[in-house]
Parts: structure tokens; sequence; C-alpha cells
């Protein structure tokens, strides 16, 4: 896997990971996305072009990373839980730019990986609420609001609809082969007060914002695609 270094805090040369892996991913996504389903994109020309940006993901099925990271219109680089790095996905994750991280301890390489990614202009794409779940941006983790206020990026809600809603006759894992799978790009948002305080009441008041925000765009992007509430939920599989 190709990194890029950089200079962090200290002085000491960093790597951030391949912007051009990713790109090499994102093209795979297309394929596999566009391919297996019906990907209806709404609103992705509000990623800013060019330099840092957050996508903030609701997460209640598998395919939702590589179907935002497929149809998104620049590579993105996906924190993912350490447990999805298994045999040959490990090498594979890492070469097209992917981020492993521990969910049970501060993961301090992921951190730095994960500010290198912005601090070099690149994307990061986040599951703020830590896990699949509902999918309704209900619980909230901390880390979005600490990347967002420590790189200054914007936050941009993405919310994918119509993932879990049904199980494919073949693959109960997976949603119906050539079914419609929504995905909403929402306005961008700053995610701090304008203070550059990075302490935990300006993280716990960021992500109180955070939360708002992304809870409002959900509820459009369900109005704007006709689909029902539970549009972004878990079926059981």
């Amino acid at each position: 896997m190709r990194r890029h270094p950089r200079r962090g805090e200290a002085g000491r040369q960093v790597t951030a990971p391949s912007e051009r892996g990713a790109e090499v991913g994102r093209r795979i996504g297309v394929g596999l996305m566009y391919g297996l389903w019906k990907p209806r994109v709404l609103g992705a020309w509000k990623v800013p072009a060019t330099g840092p940006a957050i996508l903030a993901v609701n997460h209640s099925h598998a395919i939702d990373g590589p179907m935002v990271m497929g149809v998104a219109p620049r590579p993105t680089h996906f924190l993912i839980k350490k447990e999805a790095f298994i045999g040959p996905l490990d090498p594979f994750l890492l070469a097209i730019g992917q981020v492993k991280v521990d969910r049970a301890t501060t993961d301090r390489t992921a951190i730095t990986d994960a500010l290198g990614v912005l601090s070099s202009g690149g994307v990061l794409g986040i599951f703020p609420e830590g896990t699949r779940g509902e999918g309704d941006f209900a619980s909230l983790r901390a880390g979005l609001a600490y990347f967002a206020v420590r790189s200054g990026a914007p936050i941009v809600p993405v919310a994918v609809l119509g993932s879990s809603e049904k199980s494919s006759r073949l693959t109960k894992a997976l949603p119906p082969l050539r079914s419609r799978v929504d995905v909403v790009f929402g306005d961008p948002f700053e995610a701090g007060d304008g203070s550059g305080r990075r302490t935990r009441k300006a993280l716990d008041e960021a992500t109180a914002r955070i939360q708002k925000h992304l809870s409002a765009h959900l509820d459009h992007a369900r109005r704007l695609t006709g689909r029902p509430e539970n549009a972004g939920r878990p079926t059981g599989h």
C-alpha cells in the first residue's frame, strides 16, 4: 500500500492512506454497486469538490459503506472496524486506502491516519453511530465531533435508504439484486462553534449540533425519496 508522507505536530513524518488507492476502491465500488443494485444518488454535487470533507453516513447494512464509496463523487477513506480486516480483505482494504480502527480502545494509529486523510485534503467516511444498528443517527459517538473540530473539515450528511428493507432470496445478507437503494447527500455544515475549542464540553456541544443536523437530513431524505420511516433499519439479517 502506498502512503503519502506528511509532517506531524511534533515535526515527525507520518503518513496518510493513499488517495490513489481510495480512487481504485471507488472505481471497484462503482462497478459492483451499479452492477448488483440500482443506486439512485441525490445531491452528490453538495460534496465539496476540493479540500477536506467528512461524510457522516447512517449505517443499517453491510453494503452501506461500499455503496457510498462507489457513488460518492470523490475517493473516500472509511473508518472501518478492525474485525472486517480478515484474511485477504486485510491487505485489500488497506490497499484501497481504508482505515482500520480498534473500537475497543483509543486507537491512536487510526486517529493519526484519519487526521492524515483530512490534512491532505481528502474525504473521510465515518459511521457516527459506531456500529451497524437502526441507521437513524439516534446515538452518536464523539469520534465524528473530534475529527470535525480538530480538522475544521465540513461534515456532509449522507443517508442510505433501502439497503435493509428486504433480503435477497439468494443471499439473506444482501438486499435483493437490482433493487433500488437511495443515497442522499446533504448540505455541508461546520461542527464547531467557531472558537476552535477542543475541550470535552466543546465536543459534547458539537456532537449535539451534529446529531441535530444528521437527524434533520435523514427526515428530509425520507420525504424526498418517499421511503418509510423504517427504510434505514435492519430487518434481522
